[in-house]
């Protein structure tokens, strides 16, 4: 496994990191034992950061996150969660002060740690950036001074929500990004915004190298918010890799690891096969004549997209 920094973190993380989503058995239903043979998969892969929220399962990923924790020594990992968002099919966002420090105290009791690597406001396309700007990350700094926290960064969809709040607030402020679905083979566009984030000192780091299973064997699920032109598109790029005994998962995983601008990918799973499975795609030889044609295939929805949250915070949807 190969390192990167995260930005002016000071941190050192894996190309590819573990998103833990899936503990939360917001998927499909798994087992406490699943979850702790996973993470075991992801740490001796050297998977050693991972991300997690309070909002994936209502709180079980992180439950069970610090159950496979336990008796891991807190220095061989780097451990992000985030504040914020609680449960997106009931819109329950809370960006306010007691809210967030009570959201990181519990956090910290249920991962059973002193403190985490990375807090990050979740999915700030729900939120009012002025009360973001104003009230949360002051109130994250805080918690910072008193060592609860370490490094403080932004999560979410629409690109446009990461330099509404980095013009806002003073260099080292916001120190990393989260962003997914919008760097992978068939929407490349954070690359636009690399060299702003650069310019920053901002750490970059990317969720959903597969585009939430678009670029998968099995295909978008029933509920992908994605049009069926991308859907459509992706799949004709994974049937081309299926004909050349190729599973796109493997090129998907290369194609966002490989750029060095981009800290960290995090993938998910809550089966360790799988997880074992992603380390050796990133790991296997490049395909650079079959990553040429599986990117013409995708040409003509290339950066085709979808997006949420508060009308003011959403990207202008192209496709």
């Amino acid at each position: 496994m190969n390192y990167r920094p995260l930005g002016s973190t000071g941190l050192q993380v894996p190309v590819l990191g573990f998103g833990a989503s899936s503990l939360g058995s917001v998927f499909r239903q798994v087992s406490l034992a699943d979850c702790i043979a996973t993470v075991q998969a992801a740490l001796e892969g050297g998977m050693n950061f991972i991300d997690v929220s309070p909002s994936y399962g209502e709180t079980l990923a992180e439950l069970r996150l610090g159950r496979a924790l336990e008796g891991v020594p807190r220095e061989s990992y780097l451990l992000a969660t985030k504040i914020g968002s609680y449960s997106e099919p009931r819109g329950d966002y809370d960006f306010s002060k007691a809210s967030t420090e009570r959201s990181v105290e519990h956090s910290l009791k249920r991962l059973g740690v002193d403190y985490v690597d990375l807090i990050q406001c979740h999915d700030i396309e729900f939120a009012d950036h002025d009360q973001i700007v104003n009230e949360t990350l002051p109130t994250l700094h805080r918690l910072r001074e008193q060592g609860y926290v370490r490094h403080i960064g932004i999560t979410g969809l629409p690109l446009k929500i990461f330099p509404a709040i980095l013009d806002r607030v003073e260099p080292g402020v916001v120190e990393t990004i989260l962003s997914f679905c919008h760097y992978e083979l068939n929407d490349t566009s954070l690359g636009d915004l690399i060299p702003y984030l650069e310019e920053k000192g901002v750490g970059i780091i990317n969720a959903s190298p597969t585009g939430m299973g678009l670029l998968t064997q099995r295909g978008a699920p029933a509920w992908h918010p994605s049009t069926p032109a991308i859907q459509e598109g992706c799949r004709k790029a994974m049937e081309h890799c299926r004909a050349k005994g190729v599973d796109i998962v493997r090129l998907a995983i290369q194609f966002a690891c490989d750029d060095e601008r981009i800290a960290c990918t995090l993938v998910g799973s809550a089966n360790p096969e799988n997880i074992k499975a992603n380390i050796n795609h990133l790991e296997a030889p490049r395909d650079p004549e079959l990553l040429a044609e599986v990117m013409e295939i995708l040409q003509p929805i290339h950066n085709f997209n979808w997006t949420r949250g508060m009308p003011q915070h959403r990207d202008e949807i192209l496709g």
